[in-house]
């Protein structure tokens, strides 16, 4: 969140803030080899049968008397003129990574829809967040811009340097962010279809009204539609930005050398602040805008993709808005921390209410502070020289790159395919209830997580749940190892016929684990296979957030814990998605019911679980048959050894 600083003016000219604080933020400590050591195995402990974790304790021993000391040292070295000793780590990665971005690596938001129903129309959502979008970037440029503040502390700010004008682009050799510091246009896609205009002056005014965005946007629209469906979707050159890296990279380069057009119309897009996509489609349901924003829809007409994964360009940060007002943003996530992209989302989404409520008090109210100089008012500041008018990116595409576009289109509809997202909107209690039970709303609902899929599996996965470090300088983010002692003994005694104290005792016993948690054997395997990879990224102007799965067996779950709601957005490839949310919402109305029944005083009133049925420990019973503890042992042993052979082998017969 941003600190409620009123701006400082010296004259016309604001003070700048945004980066003030940066000077004074320290760098990212590196632990004791042995406290890192530890909390390996801490986290590895309630992940691993007795044999394996007694064989990892051997292998960290060993670690610790051999090599470790040495990379330790090293480390420290490396670290003394770096910002930040994960950084360039946390480039490599991402940057290395060679399959698709969608659903892999690219998150989403979706927004709420805007508070007024008369500007839930396409063309003038989109309109509304562009102008929001460049009054956030001129604040950003003008460095007036209020700083991340949490909870008192100063927020690292060089993420936002890589937000806007950035692009993620593929050579043969990984990856490579490039940032167009002085960028000053965008690029519309409609129906595969690539637009741009300036929308900025030279001195980061902006250089367009509300009213002409919506001009433009209609002749774009109208310029899009012309060319009918299926003959666009053959030529929809930003589906190459959906294939393999490595794929793409040879295919960008052959793109390039077909023309010098062509060398033209992709610096253009590359430059771009940000890409507005312009969907023909209406979501009905929370699941269809999910599924948009993430990776977009699979609609295949006359044997061609004319779904709106078509119309995207995943290099760069998108706004996507649909037909009936419905957007939210798809993120590259190399250069940006979800947290920075929340900023962002949040105070534009801020911004479009704040500006309705000017046109009805009459009264100047902004939440990007801006001097009278520098005030971005379009009508009043646009030079000659900014040219607004919108222009068509127009390619020249050989038989290769058409041929290079249909395998692109192919693979990507089977990405689609073998993935499934769903969302649940918990409506019965938010935050205010956890937190008047004395209880962290993230931690209660990290328990949540792995009580539902206990409960749906029997079993206990590793859990991924992201920290932020930006109370460092350049700090990205970090992991937090969700599974601890605590929370398998938890979700065992949950499941069982334990007591309800019993278990709401261990419930805030796995909950006080989790807030205490701080941040090349089989086990570092374990570690990374994370079943079950989730995020927290709330704020009340959205109303989804979610992910594609990390591991083939796994779920991406996005959530937002708001006063009264918790919003879910779940993903898998096709693992009983819906059957997971619906057994997470059992969990939570039966503890719901445990820690209303708790506050209840004996003899007052009929005990409340007598009036209201607890919805999963009634009915089926998972555990009846006993013996859950061999179990899960077996399941471990069976993971990790594979099938062993067993029975009587038949005498094949005569053929």
């Amino acid at each position: 969140m941003s600190l409620p600083i009123e701006a400082v003016a010296s004259g016309n000219v604001l003070k700048k803030k945004t980066y003030e604080y940066q000077d004074k933020l320290s760098k990212l400590p590196i632990p004791p080899l042995e406290q890192t050591l530890q909390r390996y195995l801490s986290v590895l402990k309630p992940l691993q049968s007795s044999k394996k974790h007694e064989e990892t304790i051997v292998a960290v021993e060993k670690f610790l008397e051999s090599d470790g000391p040495v990379l330790q040292e090293k480390l420290k070295t490396y670290a003394n003129d770096k910002s930040s000793y994960i950084e360039e780590f946390w480039y490599d990665s991402y940057l290395s990574y060679s399959d698709s971005v969608v659903l892999n690596l690219n998150p989403f938001f979706v927004l709420e829809d805007d508070p007024t129903p008369a500007r839930n129309n396409q063309v003038v959502r989109a309109a509304s967040l562009v102008v929001s979008s460049l009054k956030f970037i001129h604040a950003l440029q003008r460095e007036t811009l209020e700083p991340d503040v949490f909870r008192g502390t100063p927020l690292c700010m060089s993420q936002f340097k890589r937000l806007f004008g950035t692009a993620r682009l593929p050579t043969e050799n990984g990856c490579i962010m490039d940032t167009a510091s002085h960028s000053r246009h965008i690029i519309i896609l409609c129906r595969g279809q690539f637009y741009w205009f300036d929308v900025l002056t030279e001195d980061n005014d902006v250089a367009i009204t509300e009213k002409e965005l919506v001009a433009n946007l209609k002749t774009i629209k109208q310029d899009a539609l012309e060319i009918p469906i299926v003959e666009a979707a053959k030529h929809a050159v930003g589906i190459l930005s959906t294939e393999n890296r490595k794929i793409w990279a040879g295919l960008r380069k052959i793109l390039e050398n077909s023309s010098e057009n062509n060398k033209d119309a992709l610096k253009i897009l590359d430059s771009a602040l940000f890409v507005v996509c312009l969907d023909e489609v209406s979501p009905a349901s929370g699941d269809d805008v999910a599924n948009n924003m993430l990776c977009g829809t699979y609609d295949v007409q006359q044997g061609v993709q004319i779904g709106t994964c078509a119309n995207r360009w995943y290099d760069k940060l998108q706004i996507i808005v649909c037909e009936n007002g419905s957007a939210g943003v798809n993120f590259e996530h190399t250069g940006v921390d979800g947290h920075t992209v929340l900023r962002f989302v949040s105070d534009i989404y801020t911004d479009t209410i704040l500006r309705f409520a000017q046109t009805i008090t009459h009264h100047k109210i902004s939440l990007f502070h801006s001097s009278p100089r520098t005030s971005p008012n379009p009508k009043q500041f646009k030079p000659a020289l900014t040219d607004t008018t919108p222009k068509k990116l127009e390619w020249t595409l050989t038989p290769e790159m058409l041929i290079g576009i249909r395998f692109a289109e192919t693979r990507l509809s089977d990405l689609i395919l073998q993935n499934e997202v769903q969302v649940l909107e918990f409506d019965r209690y938010g935050k205010n209830f956890i937190t008047s039970c004395r209880m962290s709303p993230d931690a209660f609902v990290q328990m949540a997580f792995q009580a539902a899929y206990y409960g749906l599996y029997g079993s206990v996965e590793c859990t991924y749940e992201p920290a932020m470090t930006k109370a460092f300088l350049h700090g990205r983010t970090e992991a937090i190892r969700s599974v601890t002692t605590e929370s398998v003994d938890y979700v065992k005694l949950f499941w069982s016929d334990a007591p309800p104290s019993e278990k709401l005792k261990s419930l805030r016993k796995a909950i006080l684990s989790h807030v205490n948690l701080t941040k090349m054997d089989s086990g570092w395997q374990t570690l990374n296979h994370t079943v079950i990879s989730t995020s927290n990224c709330g704020n009340p102007a959205l109303r989804f957030f979610g992910f594609g799965p990390v591991v083939a067996d796994g779920f991406g779950i996005g959530y937002i814990i708001k006063d009264e709601e918790i919003s879910f957005c779940a993903s898998s490839k096709h693992r009983q998605t819906r059957r997971f949310l619906q057994t997470l919402e059992n969990y939570l109305s039966d503890v719901r019911l445990l820690l209303i029944n708790e506050r209840r005083t004996p003899g007052l009133s009929q005990n409340i679980l007598d009036n209201e049925n607890i919805t999963i420990m009634s009915g089926y019973g998972y555990f009846d048959a006993g013996g859950i503890e061999e179990l899960l042992e077996h399941r471990l042993e069976e993971k990790r050894e594979g099938m062993k052979r067993v029975g009587k082998s038949l005498k094949l017969v005569d053929y």
